[in-house]
């Protein structure tokens, strides 16, 4: 059996992102909070619950209170947050930074991160994950922010549409990607492609409900709940974009999608062999997505 110590070590070498597309099971067998709760490091974890995205922060809280409760977390609390000057607080950021697990809830990512970007708040999430390897969950709004170029709004019915999203800065835990999330519940396809027409260097991420892309960092990712995970990867892709009407359809050729479905796992630590049947584009941005230094 693996001692506290060594499953302390394991984690601060490597840390966690749990991104959720949203509408988790949070009454039954909460698989997604679950495995966030386990790699927090298990129900005595210390886990605070962001909920600055949301309008109605207590009672989103009480949503997570009674999950959490639920799986036997004992040291489980809020951080509700409605201004800049409540995130830059250094004792809340203690706080938030001595975390085990640190999860955002949903609501508006544009509220989120304009009160928690670039802040104290914003800095300790990442010294808890970079220096003590805690567990990051977001779902919804927290699942989008968790990028460095966050879809802050847009509205496609059946096909892409230029000028139709606009993007806004994430905080940053994965780099050159682009989170959609409730995605094919909301048939949210032609939105995602039309940020990847817009923004070829970055690869769009389209999250189900109740599903979960599981980062570690240095590892590996494994898609987790009851839907899936689709990757749109615009890198090779010809397009007549430059020379398209705005809010017209725009010609996209050679746009390559991927699908990974509850139970996909791919370990793609240094030592690790390449996965069979994985092409080289689809590793290297997997490869991309567990970099312990995203920026680079």
């Amino acid at each position: 059996m693996e001692s506290q110590s060594t499953a302390a070590t394991d984690r601060a070498s490597h840390g966690h992102l749990v991104i959720v597309g949203g509408g988790e099971d949070r009454e039954e067998d909460k698989q997604i909070l679950s495995r966030f709760v386990e790699l927090s490091g298990g129900p005595g974890a210390n886990i605070v619950v962001i909920t600055g995205a949301s309008q109605i922060p207590q009672e989103m809280w009480e949503v997570y209170d009674r999950a959490f409760t639920d799986l036997g977390v004992t040291e489980h609390t809020p951080i509700h947050i409605s201004s800049r000057a409540q995130a830059n607080d250094r004792e809340l950021a203690e706080r938030v930074a001595n975390a085990d697990g640190i999860f955002m809830t949903g609501g508006d990512q544009r509220r989120l991160l304009a009160t928690i970007g670039g802040t104290e708040l914003d800095a300790a999430m990442h010294r808890a994950l970079k220096v003590r390897g805690a567990c990051i969950g977001g779902t919804s709004a927290g699942a989008s922010a968790m990028s460095g170029h966050m879809l802050a709004d847009g509205h496609v019915e059946l096909q892409p549409e230029l000028g139709s999203v606009h993007l806004a800065a994430g905080l940053g835990f994965l780099q050159r990607v682009v989170i959609d999330q409730h995605f094919s519940e909301r048939h949210r396809l032609a939105r995602l492609l039309t940020v990847v027409a817009q923004n070829p260097y970055l690869q769009g991420i389209g999250i189900d409900e109740d599903t979960a892309l599981v980062v570690e960092r240095g590892g590996g990712i494994e898609v987790i709940g009851r839907g899936a995970v689709t990757i749109l990867d615009g890198r090779h892709m010809i397009s007549n974009v430059a020379d398209t009407a705005h809010r017209a359809c725009p010609q996209l050729i050679d746009v390559r999608l991927h699908l990974l479905p509850t139970g996909s796992r791919f370990e793609l630590s240094e030592d690790a062999a390449a996965p069979e049947g994985v092409p080289k584009p689809l590793l290297d941005f997997l490869r991309n997505l567990i970099k312990r230094n995203p920026m680079s």
